[in-house]
This record gives C-alpha cells, structure tokens and sequence, in this order.
C-alpha cells in the first residue's frame, strides 16, 4: 500500500539533482525558497559579475523588506521500483513518470526538478532523471518535485498539500514501480530580483526618515545597494524579500 507523508518542514530532501546556475538568470529565473541556507554563484547579467545569492537564515529578519505569499508549493517525490531485471525495472519507473507528465496536465499540477533553480520536467527531458539506489541491489528510483500555484486564501497551505497528495494517489503503477513523497513542503518564487525597486524606495525612505531625526549636522550613506534580492522562508506559504545593506552615518559635509 502507498504511504504518502507531507508536512511542513525546513529542508529539502537530499535530491541529488543539481541545475546549474548559468541555465537560468535570477533576474527572471524561479528559485527554491527553503527554511535552511542555500546559496550558489552565478553569472549576474545586471552588473556583469559572479555572485553568491540565495537563502540566507542566519539570526532574525531584516528590519526593512517585503513579505508575499510564495508563487508555487513544491514536495519532492520518488518513483521506484524493485523488479529484479534493471531494464524492466528502469522501464517501468519511466512508464510511472510519463504517466505524470500526463495527469499534471488536468490536476494544476507541474513537475520540475529542482536544486537552486526550478526547472520544467517534461517529456522532452524526463530520460535524463538520475538513477539511484533504493535500499536494494535490485531496486532504483528517480527524484523529481511536483508543484502547484499557491492562491490566496487564508488555507492555502492545506489546500495545496491536499492537491498534491491526491495527485501522487492518482498516478497508476506500472509493474514494481510506485511514486511517493520524500519529503517536506518546500516553496519557490519566480524572478525575486524584480522586486529590487520596491525594495530600494523603502530603503530611501528609511534613510531620509533617520537623516531627519538626526538633524543637518548628519548625513546617511546606504551601502550595498548593489547586492541582489535576498529571501527567507517567512512562514508557511510566505516568504521575505530583502536587499542585505547597511546605513552609515557621517557628519555633513
């Protein structure tokens, strides 16, 4: 029988599936929003320079930044099987995963794979899925996350788990093969940088408000304002968006 298990939770599942930085641009790109650090280098088209970007879950929020309910929840899944010859068994495992592909169509459901950034699985590139062991000589899996659009209702959460559980229970088996959850829910959010200009008006409007507290003898100086959006998991559907800076104060003049 199937057993299938989400909860909230703050970590991805160990998927070995890495998708390299330079495939996607952060600026227009749908990254993974987890509730541990997870950071990566890229090529960052906007300044022309390699730079770290990412999770960041060291200490508490940022005093200054925007809270917004994520764009996708994502679980990740397993397909296995056990059938003792590898080519039957690795057939049926993809026969499993074609049979996703075709259901998500009609249940609102996406599949991706996903390390950083999340990437469309589809039937054009679903035969390059990994093989791993599966606790046996002769058993084998793949990994993958399925996702679905969070709405904006007040339980949004369940609602997307109960989206996604019936759909890992809709899947057929094929032979030994069976597909189940590995993991927690997890979030994504589509292009963060696009978010910087909202970010850096409240960062102006902070600076002037501190400038005026401290009178004409001082001035403020924003630095790091040429960092990308950064972004915490911020509750359950939501997440923080942040631009790491730091005001310094130096007298007038």
């Amino acid at each position: 029988m199937r057993k299938t298990m989400l909860m909230f939770g703050a970590a991805l599942a160990g998927l070995t599936i890495a998708v390299p930085a330079s495939a996607q641009d952060i600026n227009e790109g749908e990254v993974v929003v987890t509730a541990s650090r997870a950071s990566q280098n890229y090529f960052d088209t906007r300044t022309n320079r390699v730079i770290e970007v990412g999770d960041d879950d060291a200490g508490s929020l940022p005093a200054l930044g925007m809270r917004r309910r994520a764009d996708n929840a994502l679980i990740p899944v397993i397909i296995a099987g056990d059938t003792r010859e590898q080519g039957p068994r690795r057939e049926e495992i993809m026969t499993m995963v074609r049979s996703a592909l075709e259901l998500a169509r009609r249940a609102n459901i996406e599949l991706a794979i996903a390390d950083f950034f999340v990437v469309p699985l589809t039937s054009e590139n679903y035969r390059t899925l990994a093989y791993m062991g599966d606790g046996r000589p002769d058993s084998e899996r793949v990994a993958f996350f399925i996702k679905t659009r969070l709405g904006s209702s007040a339980d949004e959460a369940n609602a997307a788990i109960t989206r996604l559980e019936q759909f890992i229970a809709s899947v057929p088996r094929a032979g030994r093969a069976e597909m189940r959850a590995n993991g927690p829910l997890t979030l994504s959010i589509v292009a963060p940088d696009q978010y910087r200009g909202q970010l850096l008006d409240q960062i102006a409007t902070d600076a002037r408000a501190i400038a005026a507290r401290f009178g004409d003898d001082q001035r403020v100086e924003a630095q790091g304002l040429d960092r990308p959006v950064q972004w915490r998991r911020a509750g359950v559907t939501e997440v923080f968006l942040y631009i790491p800076h730091r005001l310094v104060y130096r007298p007038a003049g």
